[in-house]
């Protein structure tokens, strides 16, 4: 399966600056259980974000894709993107080093 990586900022880089409000917490805690149950689906390998909170903050995420139109298809059902949270980008991604255990090559 193809391996992508997934890039999403905040809309409003204020959320992380300023704290988010009731609806972008809640939006949030959604994407965070959505890529839980990627993760458990096993589709998600990994994820998290930078530790700065101004303009430049973003996520990544790495998947194993079944082919394009299916990270379409996981993009579109993450509730961050699809409720206009975060803005996103992926690509195909190639793997060159991880640590032994950490990641199928398949």
């Amino acid at each position: 399966m193809p391996t992508y990586i997934y890039r999403i900022q905040p809309v409003r880089p204020a959320m992380l600056a300023e704290g988010p409000t009731e609806e972008e917490a809640r939006v949030t805690a959604e994407h965070f259980a959505y890529l839980k149950q990627l993760m458990a689906d096993g589709s998600l390998i990994l994820a998290g974000r930078t530790l700065n909170s101004d303009y430049s903050a973003f996520g990544i995420a790495i998947f194993e894709a079944r082919d394009d139109e299916h990270m379409r298809q996981i993009t579109a059902a993450d509730p961050g993107v699809a409720k206009k949270l975060f803005r996103a980008e992926w690509h195909r991604y190639r793997i060159a080093l991880h640590a032994p255990g950490n990641y199928n090559e398949g």
